[in-house]
C-alpha cells in the first residue's frame, strides 16, 4: 500500500506530535508498506527530498513563518500530486493546510484518515488569536472531508470541543512509543556525565520550553521539595532557546531559574537524541509533566518514562492524566497547583517502591509495529 503522511512539521524537529509521526512511518515501512511523508522545510539546511530508514520526506518550502505557522505557496501543487500517487492519505492534525490536502483527496476519491493530537491554543495578540481562528476553520474543514478521525484516548475525545463534533468518525488508537536499547554501562556514563556530584533525587522533564507545558509550576512547588530534599535536581531535556512565540515567558521565568541554577537545583540539558532519551529516563526520580491546558493530549514522554522504570507526576487534564491512571505508575495532580505537585512529588521520593510497575508490560501496549497493524486493517478498509 502507498501511504502519504502529512504535518506541518517533521524530524528533525522535536515534538511528541512529529515522534508520533516518524514512529508510525517507520513501522509502516517495516510492514510492507511504501511511506511518504509531506512536511514543511522548516529549516533552509533541510533537503528538499530524501530517504531516511525507508521514509521518503518531500519538504515543501517555507516563504514565512507567522507564530508558529508555515506559509509554503507550492505545498498544495506538491500535495495534489502526491496525492495521486498515493492510495491512502493520513493527516496530522492541528495543520494550517489541512484543508487543503484533505479537499484534493476528496476531488481525487482518495481516502483520508486524520490523527488529531491536540487542541491548538496560540499566544496572546490579534495576529495569534488570527492565526488561531484560521487554523480551527481549516481543522473543521479537513474533518468534514475525512473518512475517519484517530485520537489517543476516549478521556480527551470527551472533553476536546473540536473532537465532540465528530463523534460518529472517532476511533481511539494509543500513540506508539518505543526508547532503543541501552547498556547499564551507557546509563552510568550519562548520569557520570549530567550528574556528576550525584544530587539526589532528580525531577525530570521532557518538553519544549512553552506556556502551556507549566514550568512556572514546578517553580512554585521548589521551594517546599527543597526543605525536606535540599539537593534536589530539575533536569530539563528540550529545548529551551530561541523558541518562536514564547519569548516573553522564558524570559520572565529565566530569573528564577537561575538562581535554581546557581545552587545545582536546575539543569539545563537542552534537545536530546532519542538515545539520549533512553539513558536519560533512568537517571530520573520522576518525570513531570504539569501541563496547563488541552494543547497536551497526552504526552507520550510519559509512556518513555514508564517503559523506563521512571513514575511520573501528571496533571488532571483530559488525556495527560490517562498514563498515570491506565498504568497506576504516579500521581495525577491538579491543574497548576504548585503545592500538590510538591506532596506528590515528596511522596514519590519517600516511598519509590509504591510506584514501581512491570515496565515490559506497559512497553507492549505501545510497541509502534503494534500500532502500525492497528493503523494497517484501517487503511485497508478504507482502500
Amino acid at each position: 500500500m502507498k501511504i502519504l503522511i502529512v504535518l506541518t512539521y517533521y524530524r528533525p524537529h522535536i515534538s511528541g506530535l512529529t515522534i508520533y509521526a516518524e514512529f508510525l512511518a517507520k513501522a509502516l515501512v517495516k510492514r510492507g508498506h511504501e511511506v511518504t511523508v509531506l512536511s514543511s522545510r522548516h529549516e533552509k539546511n533541510l533537503p528538499l527530498q530524501e530517504m531516511v530508514e525507508g521514509v521518503r520526506i518531500v519538504r515543501a518550502p517555507v516563504l514565512m513563518k507567522i507564530s508558529k505557522g508555515t506559509i509554503m505557496p507550492t505545498f498544495g501543487a506538491l500535495a495534489a500530486q502526491l496525492i495521486q500517487a498515493h492510495d491512502i492519505v493520513h493527516v496530522h492534525l492541528p495543520q494550517f493546510d489541512s484543508a487543503i490536502v484533505t479537499g484534493i483527496a476528496k476531488l481525487q476519491k482518495k481516502p483520508v484518515v486524520i490523527t488529531y493530537h491536540c487542541d491548538l491554543l496560540m499566544p496572546p495578540g490579534l495576529i495569534p488569536w488570527l492565526a488561531n481562528q484560521t487554523v480551527l476553520i481549516m481543522n473543521h474543514l479537513a474533518a468534514i472531508f475525512s473518512n475517519l478521525i484517530i485520537t489517543y484516548t476516549q478521556d480527551y475525545a470527551d472533553h476536546s470541543e473540536f473532537l465532540r463534533a465528530y463523534r460518529k468518525k472517532l476511533k481511539i488508537i494509543l500513540p506508539p512509543v518505543d526508547l532503543p536499547v541501552v547498556s547499564d554501562g551507557e546509563i552510568l556514563e550519562y548520569k557520570q556525565r549530567t550528574n556528576p556530584g550525584g544530587k539526589h533525587p532528580v525531577i525530570g522533564m521532557a518538553v519544549r520550553f512553552a506556556t502551556e507545558k507549566g514550568v512556572e509550576v514546578i517553580l512554585d512547588a521548589l521551594p517546599k521539595i527543597l526543605t525536606r530534599f535540599p539537593e534536589t535536581q530539575v533536569q530539563f531535556s528540550g529545548p529551551y532557546k530561541n523558541i518562536r512565540g514564547e519569548e516573553h515567558y522564558i524570559n520572565r521565568l529565566m530569573p528564577r531559574i537561575r538562581a535554581y541554577q546557581k545552587t545545582g537545583n536546575w539543569l539545563f540539558l537542552g534537545p536530546q537524541s532519542h538515545r539520549e532519551m533512553a539513558l536519560f529516563y533512568p537517571n530520573i526520580d520522576v518525570l513531570i509533566l504539569p501541563s496547563l491546558n488541552s494543547t497536551e493530549a497526552f504526552g507520550l514522554v510519559q509512556i518513555e518514562s514508564m517503559i523506563s522504570g521512571s513514575p511520573s507526576v501528571a496533571s488532571a487534564l483530559p488525556g495527560v492524566r490517562q498514563p498515570v491512571m491506565r498504568h497506576q505508575m504516579g500521581k495525577v495532580v491538579p491543574i497548576g497547583d504548585s503545592n500538590a505537585l510538591a506532596e506528590a512529588l515528596l511522596e514519590i521520593f519517600e516511598n519509590p517502591e509504591k510506584f514501581r510497575k512491570d515496565p515490559e508490560e506497559i512497553r507492549k501496549q505501545y510497541l509502534p509495529d503494534t500500532i502500525a497493524q492497528a493503523f494497517e486493517q484501517i487503511f485497508e478498509d478504507l482502500v
